[in-house]
């Protein structure tokens, strides 16, 4: 383990990679563009993962980087949930002020167990549903999965998996979509302020910055409950996560597996006496 630790710590390459995409990206900066009624942010994070997905498809990512990349994000990880303490400590009288709306949009948060478990289900995922289907799959959830069953464990590359999608794709879905509900339905806009704030900054920031473009005068509540939701989301959410939503997911990919094993087995019952 020490050995492997040292390997990590003197992977200049990795390091130098990490370093130079890091630079790249942070040059780049922040990027908005209007889609219709939506604008979707493009955030530094979104080019990290897309310039190191090419990378690992040419020779200067080689096998030795690949491996000791996996312990360099359970410590970047580590370092990020500290900084969510270390925010959410000092506004403890702010959540509090907001009152319970929007604690208890946390609940919905448990829609992807009871929507997309079952689809994982039926497309022939095991235990990778799990971790993809816990919750949105945000840095505090990445953690958490990681914790209890590890990166290599089916559970860590499910929800690993739905993180990059997110990265990807959350923040363009999250920007359309408030943007055109907003527009079309009768709900106030500063409700899907509060719904924009999943525990992903990527993803508030494209909502709320849709939000805005429609409602320019709200600009300033927009962005008030958009971010104590998201602060919200991100500190109350993993507790969820470890009391409610991920023992739920087990409990539920349990039933579901074996009422299909059990549907399995009817039909091919049914196949053999036909």
């Amino acid at each position: 383990m020490a050995e492997k630790q040292y390997s990590l710590w003197k992977d200049w390459r990795l390091h130098l990679i990490v370093l130079v995409v890091v630079i790249a990206t942070e040059l780049i900066g922040s990027k908005s563009i209007s889609i219709g009624v939506g604008v979707v942010t493009f955030l530094p994070m979104l080019y990290a993962i897309v310039i190191g997905l090419g990378l690992y498809f040419t020779p200067v990512v080689k096998e030795k980087q690949s491996k000791n990349a996996e312990s360099l994000i359970f410590l970047a990880v580590s370092l990020l949930m500290a900084k969510f303490g270390v925010t959410i400590g000092p506004s403890i009288q702010t959540l509090i002020e907001v009152g319970p709306a929007l604690v208890l949009q946390e609940i919905g948060n448990l829609g992807t167990i009871f929507l997309a478990l079952p689809v994982a289900i039926a497309l022939g995922l095991k235990r990778e549903s799990i971790g993809m289907t816990h919750s949105v799959a945000r840095e505090p959830n990445v953690a958490l999965i990681m914790d209890k069953f590890g990166l290599n464990s089916p559970e860590g590359r499910g929800v690993m998996s739905i993180y990059i999608f997110g990265t990807v794709f959350g923040a363009i879905f999250m920007g359309l979509i408030a943007g055109v509900l907003a527009s079309v339905t009768p709900l106030h806009p500063l409700s899907f302020a509060m719904a924009s704030g999943i525990g992903s900054g990527s993803m508030m920031a494209s909502a709320s910055g849709s939000l805005i473009a429609g409602f320019p005068e709200l600009e300033a509540d927009i962005l008030a409950l958009a971010g104590a939701s998201n602060l919200i989301s991100s500190g109350i959410g993993l507790y969820v996560s470890i009391i409610v939503a991920l023992p739920l997911t087990e409990k539920l990919y349990s039933i579901l597996i074996k009422l299909r094993g059990s549907k399995t087995t009817s039909n091919v019952q049914a196949d053999v006496e036909g």
